[in-house]
């Protein structure tokens, strides 16, 4: 494997990588520490790292204990005033404890949320349904103008930025934002040369329940139209695609239940998960049988 990562090593020194992290790789404890290494190691061979994390199943915990209701639409959270104080309070007790467990494998860490330095502005998201037209899902909100500033300047500085996705407006109003989209967001404003999103599955998967490597951006699209990508995907793909259109190298959405994903799919040729991309599949694929490092 070592051998096999020199070449991208060399590729992606002093290139940045979103990396969204939750799912079942933030509750088991191998895989936490798996994945502090895995970001430890990337930034020291020179790759900058920016992680933004979510925190599902420990917000459903708390908003259980709370005797609150969570529901869900096209992969976002309803989320009343109750539950956006829950999700705040889960959201920053996670970007704390994420950051000590990057800095114990010996990496360099701070911790900030779309708030500092106004990272994030939002303002509140309508989902359009085709039938019932605008849906309120709350305080749910979308990210309408990013400044990267703190996150370079804290890049600069040799630290690697753990970012808790929520924002406000320009009122103060803060709103809970899907963690892939302010992953996605980020990666755009960065130019990253990679956005990668953990979830809980293997990666997109067709009509026939089998994985698919390589996905074409509008390949992706009839897949949402037609049903075959659902509910808790559909967000995943979808800021893939927007990421992409902002200018990012490649998209990558893996499977953060399995040990060192971030190292398989990043320093091996044929990597994990799916990668969502413009260029058609089969143009990748020669690419790649070529040995030519993915991203390109």
């Amino acid at each position: 494997m070592l051998a096999e990562a020199l070449p991208y090593i060399q590729r992606f020194r002093g290139a940045t990588f979103v990396i969204k992290y939750g799912g079942h790789a933030m509750l088991d404890a191998q895989l936490r520490e798996s994945f502090a290494q895995d970001v430890v190691l990337l930034n020291a061979v020179g790759i900058k790292p920016v992680v933004v994390h979510g925190g599902g199943p420990q917000i459903n915990q708390l908003i259980e204990r709370l005797g609150l209701k969570s529901s869900f639409v096209r992969g976002m959270r309803v989320t009343d005033e109750a539950t956006m104080e829950a999700v705040e309070m889960v959201l920053q007790k996670l970007n704390k404890e994420i950051t000590a467990l990057i800095s114990r494998q010996g990496g360099r860490a701070v911790g900030i949320s779309g708030k500092d330095g106004d990272l994030f502005f939002a303002r509140k998201l309508l989902l359009e349904d085709e039938t019932a037209g605008p849906v309120d899902i709350g305080l749910v909100g979308e990210v309408v103008e990013i400044n990267p500033g703190v996150i370079a300047t804290l890049q600069d500085a040799g630290f690697i930025p753990v970012v808790a996705p929520v924002g406000h407006d320009r009122e103060g109003q803060t709103y809970n934002i899907n963690a892939d989209v302010a992953a996605g967001e980020i990666a755009g404003a960065l130019k990253a040369a990679k956005l990668i999103l953990l979830t809980d599955v293997e990666g997109v998967k067709d009509e026939k329940g089998q994985l698919v490597s390589m996905l074409e951006a509008e390949r992706a699209k009839k897949m949402i139209a037609s049903g075959s990508i659902g509910e808790g995907m559909i967000p995943k793909v979808e800021c893939c695609m927007e990421a992409l259109a902002d200018g990012i190298g490649a998209a990558h959405i893996i499977d953060g239940r399995v040990r060192h994903a971030l190292l398989l799919e990043v320093f091996t040729n044929s990597g994990v998960g799916t990668e969502v991309a413009n260029q058609p599949a089969a143009a990748r694929r020669t690419s790649r049988a070529s040995g030519n490092p993915k991203g390109d």
